[in-house]
């Protein structure tokens, strides 16, 4: 009789648990893998952003931090819960070919021009960024690129094809390297380069770079968040990856966003409405 009392207390004790691991409370074993763009960690703003979102939710969030063209990737194969870009044209890809859904813009800043505060290609009377790229290419100067089929490589190669320049001057160095890294090669080699003002606001102190040119449609740089169709991937974390994507698009959110600065300069600018 005893044997039974004990087999039955263990039992119940065994079910309380199992219960236990599969309450709200207990989420935070739970990982919502998310490919982002280097922009978005460099600059601090998913390092401000996420400890509050995983405090409120629970949830853990993994962030893999490289370049667009690889993070649509790693979503296309079904390898991360959720996607967050800047890249319009490969997103609306992505979401054509059947990989992605519910597409949010959540925020936006722009891309500038660094280069030498002396302005070797006198790049900054120019009309617009096209005028821009030819000046460096017909100098020539020196140009570094990130290379990588990030974003910013992806509008990067935009410019040049607008320009109808094929970028493989002298002085033209791809690197295939993120935004950051970028930044430093191109102070080192005291270069031009294309950057997002979010990165170039946080790296900043360390560069004697100057913006040389900024302003211009072209030169918007949307973010969206997607998440991934649940018939390509039904074994991923569809549940938090929506918590994050409905996370990222709430007022309180959004004012986050805003209010994120370094150096007392805002670097993005929520973007997202109903």
């Amino acid at each position: 009789m005893l044997k039974l009392k004990t087999s039955v207390s263990i039992l119940l004790a065994a079910s309380v648990l199992s219960g236990a691991m599969f309450s709200p409370v207990t989420l935070a074993n739970e990982v919502i893998k998310l490919a982002t763009t280097t922009s978005t960690e460099n600059s601090g703003l998913l390092g401000a952003l996420l400890p509050k979102f995983e405090a409120e939710s629970g949830y853990t969030v993994q962030v893999i931090a490289t370049g667009t063209g690889k993070a649509l990737k790693l979503a296309s194969q079904g390898d991360v819960d959720v996607v967050m870009t800047h890249a319009p044209d490969a997103e609306a890809k992505f979401i054509a070919d059947g990989f992605g859904i519910e597409p949010r813009g959540i925020m936006e800043n722009d891309f500038v021009v660094l280069g030498p505060k002396n302005d070797p290609a006198a790049i900054k009377s120019s009309k617009n960024v096209t005028e821009a790229f030819s000046k460096i290419a017909n100098k020539p100067s020196k140009f570094v690129s990130r290379g990588d089929n990030s974003g910013t490589n992806m509008k990067e190669l935009i410019i040049w094809k607008a320009a109808g320049i094929t970028p493989d001057f002298a002085g033209y160095t791809s690197v295939g390297q993120g935004m950051g890294k970028t930044l430093l090669m191109a102070n080192e080699l005291q270069a031009y380069t294309l950057t997002d003002r979010g990165t170039y606001i946080a790296y900043k102190a360390k560069l004697d770079l100057n913006i040389d040119f900024e302003g211009g449609a072209k030169l918007a740089n949307p973010y969206q968040i997607m998440l991934i169709n649940p018939a390509k991937y039904p074994e991923l974390n569809h549940k938090g990856a929506r918590a994050l994507s409905d996370w990222f698009i709430s007022p309180a959110t959004q004012t986050m966003i805003n209010n994120y600065k370094v150096q007392g300069e805002q670097l993005f600018k929520a973007t997202y409405k109903k």
